[in-house]
């Protein structure tokens, strides 16, 4: 859920969030990083990190934690859903829609329902050919 407070749009949030939103990658804060540093060679790493949590709490960008690894950001924070090579470790956004059961789940429970995740794991094209 977004933050209550208003953060302020620094350059280097901008920054950030213009390097998030422009790839969909899914990338690590190591990433960002570098990529933020051809633009501003100042930037700090600590900053990135901050940024990056920043934008997370401001609902701007989405976080995908995966166990064993780094986390990953989105610059889609809407609910959408991923698939995980668990060889080489891309991440790539699936285009599904909502699953009817899924729908009859929530609204049969009375659930009010402000985010899900969900993730398939398998090979991507590129190591099932390696």
């Amino acid at each position: 859920m977004a933050r209550l407070t208003k953060q302020r749009m620094t350059k280097q949030k901008k920054l950030i969030l213009d390097i998030v939103k422009g790839t969909t990658s899914h990338p690590t804060a190591d990433w960002v990083y570098q990529k933020a540093r051809e633009v501003m060679p100042n930037i700090s790493l600590g900053t990135v990190y901050r940024n990056l949590r920043f934008l997370v709490e401001m609902g701007e960008i989405m976080e995908l934690n995966y166990t064993n690894s780094y986390s990953r950001f989105d610059g889609n924070p809407s609910n959408h859903y991923h698939f995980v090579c668990q060889t080489c470790g891309e991440v790539s956004d699936l285009e599904l829609t909502s699953h009817p059961d899924i729908d009859v789940l929530i609204k049969d429970k009375d659930l009010v329902v402000f985010s899900h995740r969900l993730e398939f794991y398998g090979l991507c094209s590129k190591c099932q050919s390696d």
